[in-house]
């Protein structure tokens, strides 16, 4: 099973699928290898429905090393693997039936994002980098690129120096995922940032040849995944908002934000580069604003007036009243 397993990963290279899914799906096909080896199942012709059924059960009940279950998208990510090396292996007559064309996945729970910001949570955030400090100053620019244009982690590891336009106040997204371009706008104020940050201090740090890359450690290399994920998360909690999250916060942040602004939700779909305007439409769960106004505008309880609100609309009327008479006194009667 293994050395068709290492055909299949070729064959997706060839069509040119991501590296990082490439490597995902390497490491959860073996997985399925070495659990059906251990079951005595060495061939793919000997995996059934219910070999599969099995295997997803074993998935369900499967604990990670701090003791909790695999997450919906772990399960479904190993699951969907084999589904689609069985149907290439059926698809290149290796073995005559796809078993996993009945097998469904776990389903997805609707969940909404751990957290969202407010416009001044963000601008809370956006004041902890010590801007007297280089280092400060490219955090600055991180966060507003982030906050700004809501692209993803590696998509801001990855961004090039021409690939932001000062002039247009965009930056194009190469290779995004599922490996797509596209061209998002960047605000006045996060694009002065990045330009701050690339005129004073990039060019302290960068080593030749140049990468391109624009954000850079202090020894000239771009930045970890992993090490960006700590740096946001850390202005985030040092920002005492009661909130954690790191950079895709800032990206349902914007997202919820500029459709409670009155933001078409096709246009966020293209800002944040999602196949599908299902997964945009989550957002719109998020976004409590347009909710609140509804409720007040057509629920029977707004119109219920509270005696603390009735007391301060007498006040308000006996206040009115006074001004009144004491207008008309000043006014002079003509015989």
């Amino acid at each position: 099973m293994k050395t068709l397993i290492k055909d299949h990963l070729a064959a997706l290279e060839a069509t040119h699928y991501a590296e990082s899914t490439v490597n995902s799906r390497r490491r959860d096909l073996h997985h399925f290898a070495d659990w059906a080896e251990m079951r005595g199942i060495t061939h793919p012709v000997e995996v059934t429905l219910s070999v599969l059924e099995r295997y997803r059960h074993t998935l369900f009940h499967a604990r990670k090393r701090n003791g909790k279950p695999l997450g919906w998208g772990a399960q479904a990510q190993k699951l969907l693997a084999v589904k689609q090396f069985l149907k290439w292996l059926t698809k290149t007559k290796i073995i005559p039936c796809n078993a996993g064309a009945e097998l469904d996945l776990p389903r997805r729970p609707t969940q909404l994002p751990q957290a969202v910001l407010s416009v001044s949570e963000v601008e809370q955030v956006l004041m902890e980098p010590d801007t007297a400090d280089p280092v400060g100053v490219r955090d600055r620019a991180i966060l507003e690129t982030l906050y700004s244009t809501g692209i993803r982690r590696m998509e801001l590891i990855s961004l090039l120096i021409q690939n932001v336009d000062r002039e247009r106040g965009t930056v194009i997204v190469r290779q995004g995922k599922g490996r797509k371009d596209r061209v998002v706008p960047i605000g006045e104020r996060a694009l002065e940032w990045v330009e701050r940050y690339v005129d004073q201090v990039r060019p302290l740090w960068v080593i030749e040849p140049d990468s391109g890359n624009v954000f850079l450690t202090k020894r000239g290399a771009p930045l970890r995944s992993n090490r960006l994920t700590e740096l946001v998360h850390r202005y985030v909690t040092e920002a005492g908002i009661g909130k954690t999250g790191s950079c895709h916060l800032f990206r349902h942040t914007m997202a919820t934000l500029m459709l409670e602004g009155g933001a078409d939700i096709r246009y966020i779909q293209e800002m944040l580069g999602h196949a599908q305007l299902t997964t945009t439409e989550l957002y719109t769960r998020v976004s409590i604003e347009r909710l609140k106004a509804v409720h007040q505008r057509t629920h029977p309880a707004h119109s219920i007036k509270t005696p603390r609100a009735k007391r301060a609309e007498d006040r308000e009327y006996d206040e009115l009243f006074s001004s009144l008479a004491a207008e008309e006194s000043d006014v002079e009667v003509c015989g």
